[in-house]
């Protein structure tokens, strides 16, 4: 019976063989993880249920071949759109032909429709943004979808979102500066010295932001500020200041600005010079311009102008940021991936827009899935069904953009066992060879 022993070691060595080679001949494909042989012993059934003190085997069997999905080494790429998984899940991926499918290889590309795909031109799932300014509002929570980068560009948006009736788009002011100015600057006064914006004694600081029309067309809103003579009240005024604003170098007068010519008043607490919202009752400012002023075309735009983040301290005057909700039109520029999967686009005139959002799929039993090649899986009953989230929910592994994860291959291992199943193999063979010699030292028994 060693026959059936010996050929059943070589059997089971051969298919370990083959599965020490494919991870050797994997070790450097991305996303590739390692598989091992899984060995069982073989029994006759005995009749009657007894168990006899003579049982000998009847060899060893291959049970299964179980791959590790432990994590691999990540590699940094020159591709923004390159991800590796940092823990559980999988990619989960839209075939040519249409079934669905899940991997680790994080090598993905934008195809000529925009899309974001493998080297094979099979689509990633995830999430896409419905609106289309790219506002992050994600349809299909359950129903995932091919995660498309516009390949239009982007229009232009108007500073500040108003209408011609006067209201405002809901997301607050359109033009917010931050800055000081200084406490030390000479009073001006008023009557001796009216303000001309072309002449630089009649205010003490002046600073412009750029503001955009409906069609994209830049402008620029200046501002003036005129240190006054602090008034003793009621109500009092310790440190005022005069603000005067013009657009594109005119002062808005007429139907364009319902304050005029006239200069808007701010205010600043003497204690720790901070804004006095108390005397700046004009605050925030708002700057409407007709069609007509504009002249591009556009539609009329409306705007605030908020100054409550300036204060009065003895510094140098200075503006340290300006902040605006408008923009010119603009092309796509670059593409990258956030840690939680938001798939973000920058474009030629400096928006940020929020496109889509990659998922992850997990798996009870993720050894259930069937290999199919390409790098990819395919869920079965034994791995039971896909749960979908996103990266950082839950247990699921978080994106790390511009890297993929390598091959999870110990090649010294390998070695190591390729040498071992060499030894099995070679014993099996002699356990056969032994046993021949043994049948003809028997036959020749004459």
């Amino acid at each position: 019976m060693a026959f059936q022993q010996g050929l059943s070691g070589l059997g089971a060595s051969s298919r370990a063989l083959d599965v020490i080679s494919s991870n050797v001949a994997n070790s450097s494909t991305v996303g590739f993880k390692a598989s091992s042989t899984v060995f069982s012993d073989t029994f006759a059934a005995a009749m009657g249920g007894g168990v006899s003190n003579l049982q000998v085997g009847m060899g060893g069997n291959t049970l299964a071949v179980r791959q590790a999905f432990t994590q691999g080494a990540t590699t940094a790429t020159n591709n923004p759109l390159d991800m590796a998984i940092g823990g559980n899940g999988f990619f989960q991926i839209e075939r040519n032909n249409g079934s669905t499918a899940y991997s680790r290889n994080g090598q993905f590309d934008l195809d000529k429709d925009g899309y974001i795909v493998t080297p094979l031109g099979e689509r990633l799932m995830g999430y896409q943004t419905v609106n289309a300014d790219g506002t992050v509002a994600f349809i299909g929570s359950t129903t995932p979808r091919p995660i498309l980068v516009p390949p239009n560009g982007i229009g232009a948006k108007a500073t500040g979102g108003g209408d011609v009736n006067g209201d405002l788009a809901p997301d607050g002011d359109a033009v917010v500066v931050r800055g000081n100015l200084d406490s030390a600057s000479d009073v001006i006064d008023p009557v001796t010295a009216p303000f001309d914006q072309t002449n630089p004694s009649t205010y003490s600081f002046t600073t412009s932001a750029a503001v955009y029309d409906s069609l994209g067309n830049q402008h620029s809103v200046s501002m003036f500020f005129a240190k006054r003579t602090a008034v003793v009240g009621p109500p009092a005024e310790p440190n005022p200041w005069d603000v005067y604003v013009t657009f594109d170098g005119s002062a808005l007068t007429g139907t364009d600005a319902p304050l005029g010519t006239a200069a808007s008043r701010i205010g600043f607490n003497s204690s720790f010079g901070g804004f006095d919202s108390a005397v700046s009752t004009d605050n925030p400012i708002r700057v409407s311009v007709s069609s007509t002023t504009l002249g591009t075309g556009s539609d009329p735009l409306l705007f605030d102008l908020d100054l409550s983040n300036f204060t009065q301290r003895r510094s140098a005057s200075a503006v340290f940021e300006i902040t605006q909700d408008g923009s010119p039109p603009g092309e796509i520029a670059s593409v990258s991936v956030s840690t939680d999967g938001i798939v973000q686009g920058r474009y030629t005139n400096g928006e940020t827009r929020d496109l889509g959002k990659v998922i992850l799929a997990t798996f009870r039993n993720p050894n259930g899935l069937a290999s199919v090649g390409d790098n990819l899986w395919s869920e079965t009953i034994d791995s039971g069904q896909a749960a979908l989230a996103g990266p950082g929910d839950g247990l699921n592994g978080t994106i790390g953009s511009g890297r993929v994860e390598e091959s999870n291959v110990d090649m010294s291992a390998e070695l190591v066992n390729m040498i071992i199943q060499q030894r099995n193999y070679q014993a099996n063979a002699q356990s056969i060879k032994t046993q021949d010699q043994i049948l003809q030292t028997l036959i020749n028994l004459r």
